[in-house]
């Protein structure tokens, strides 16, 4: 754990905390610049395919306005910042032999400045969706072996670009979105899919499996790259950032138990198993048979230990019925109706979304006894049912987000203090209201409520509660404190686990509290679709 002691209600004074964004849910500017397409820009501009019919060409106007956005950053308090760089900026056709655009090159590098001036750490994503099109029309993007090559060469030009400034790097944002949202369910670029009435192309049964085990090892060989040729003179560190909510059993049924155990393996296991422990989960193994690809020797060496840390993002709990026949989430069914009919939690205005903190801390322990790896939370957070309908001023009075954020603020204390999770960082997603992908914008997890007509930011009164939250919890330190630490890590000390850490799923406290939905996947599917 840290270095930097931290009391029973503190946190150490070397925690990151902070807000996270994506390129192209905030930037716009899309033919600015010498940008490339990304394949987000025509996809979300097809008819149907985000829920307002809007697109990213705008946003929130981020590309213009970053040092507005930074100020915002300042007037909050935060000691560090992640955001993603956008491929297309940095290599507008994306290839290892296409030309370099030297003013992406330069945005990027005055907002990291930027940040550093303000006394705020850069936590950056390589890749957070937005896949260069020249890519995709070349050999089909992640579904080719050839992206790794490529992948890793777009790397190495931000390792030596930025990398004397930035100290903390995420290789990929989400791999489960990447591969089953947009090869397997068809509703995130690049929209593919066996259901031809939402595709035209795909194969649902086989192409996430393969566009998951491609961008496994693009992370992993972009990771073996910094390790052996960057972290010793530039001093960072490197991981990757998974989502996957907490699974519980719906009952204490096996059958129900073992549902919930599958649903993590799929949510979570077919990427964590084999970046930490070295292999697939048996139950994917089993389930997929040889539609499951393998790794060689040579790949599993370098995939194995490919990251330093475990990048978290997570929104909610399910409750785990064994049935049905969706390999996406494990064959298990979700739900947030308890066997008593109550709820789990408060309801977000997304059907994939509610909120349980106890949830939130058994999955931290889940991982860390599972991983043994230093956790960062990368995104958590909540949508405020019809937030988008309501006058600014009732919108801003956003009490669902601030109990979200009350709930699971205590979780993560309570998880590193009481159960020994070693946790270094959290992000609340997100600092702006932005482009919610197949949502559109009617979908607002914003910290601050961005009026899209005018581009006005208004702090809501979660920001300013997590803000306060953190500035009692953190105490000050310098920048230069900041850098990170070398990540020695400790062992799990099983007895020093409160009642409330599991290491496997099991079922729920008989003490209320709120919970809420599993997959990401139900949440935009469910969303899209009107479910």
């Amino acid at each position: 754990m840290s270095t930097h002691v931290a009391s029973p209600n503190k946190l150490p004074s070397d925690f990151l905390w902070g807000f996270a964004t994506a390129s192209f849910q905030i930037e716009g500017s899309t033919d600015v610049d010498g940008r490339g397409k990304s394949i987000w820009d025509d996809f979300s501009k097809l008819p149907g395919k985000t829920l307002d019919g809007r697109d990213g060409d705008v946003a929130t106007d981020s590309y213009q306005r970053w040092k507005e956005d930074l100020d915002l950053l300042v007037e909050y308090g935060v000691n560090s910042y992640r955001f993603s760089i956008a491929w297309s900026r940095i290599i507008p056709l994306g290839g290892r032999n296409d030309p370099i655009n030297e003013a992406g090159i330069q945005f990027y590098s005055n907002l990291i400045d930027a940040l550093l001036e303000r006394g705020i750490v850069p936590f950056v994503t390589l890749y957070h969706w937005d896949l260069p099109q020249a890519l995709y029309e070349r050999y089909g993007g992640w579904l080719s072996k050839e992206i790794v090559e490529d992948y890793v060469h777009y790397a190495r030009v931000c390792f030596e670009r930025f990398g004397d400034r930035v100290k903390y790097w995420l290789t990929m944002n989400e791999p489960w979105c990447i591969s089953i949202l947009g090869h397997g369910r068809g509703v995130f670029a690049p929209g593919r899919s066996s259901d031809r009435m939402r595709s035209p192309e795909g194969d649902s049964s086989t192409e996430p499996w393969i566009a998951g085990h491609n961008v496994i090892l693009s992370h992993a060989y972009a990771s073996k790259l910094y390790r052996e040729e960057f972290k010793a003179t530039q001093g960072g560190t490197i991981g990757i950032t998974l989502n996957g909510d907490w699974a519980l059993p719906y009952d204490d049924s096996p059958e129900n138990v073992a549902a919930a155990q599958h649903a993590l393996d799929v949510a979570i296991g077919w990427f964590a198993d084999p970046i930490y422990l070295g292999h697939y989960p048996a139950y994917m193994k089993e389930m997929l048979g040889d539609r499951l690809p393998t790794f060689t020797p040579e790949e599993l060496v370098v995939v194995k230990g490919s990251s330093e840390f475990y990048g978290m993002n997570t929104y909610t709990t399910n409750l785990c019925k064994a049935g049905g026949d969706d390999e996406f989430q494990g064959k298990v069914e979700y739900t947030f109706t308890r066997p008593d009919g109550s709820q789990l939690g408060t309801q977000a205005h997304c059907a994939w979304l509610q909120d349980y903190p106890e949830g939130f801390r058994q999955l931290l322990n889940y991982l860390w006894k599972r991983y043994k790896h230093p956790i960062y939370v990368t995104e958590n957070g909540f949508a405020v049912k019809d937030e988008n309908s309501m006058a600014i001023e009732q919108a801003i009075a956003d009490h669902d987000r601030v109990q979200y954020f009350k709930g699971n603020t205590d979780a993560l204390l309570a998880a590193r203090n009481e159960d020994g999770v070693d946790l270094r960082a959290y992000f609340a997603w997100s600092l702006l209201d932005n482009f919610e992908w197949a949502d559109g914008y009617v979908t607002r997890f914003g910290l601050t409520y961005v009026d899209y007509d005018t581009q006005k930011r208004y702090p809501k009164e979660s920001g300013k509660f997590v803000a306060q939250w953190f500035k009692e919890h953190v105490p000050k330190e310098t920048l230069a404190q900041k850098e990170p630490k070398r990540l020695e890590l400790p062992q799990v000390n099983g007895s020093s686990l409160s009642d409330s850490a599991t290491s496997s799923p099991t079922i729920e406290s008989k003490k209320k509290t709120k919970k809420a939905p599993f997959a990401r996947i139900t949440a935009y599917i469910s969303t899209f679709l009107g479910i």
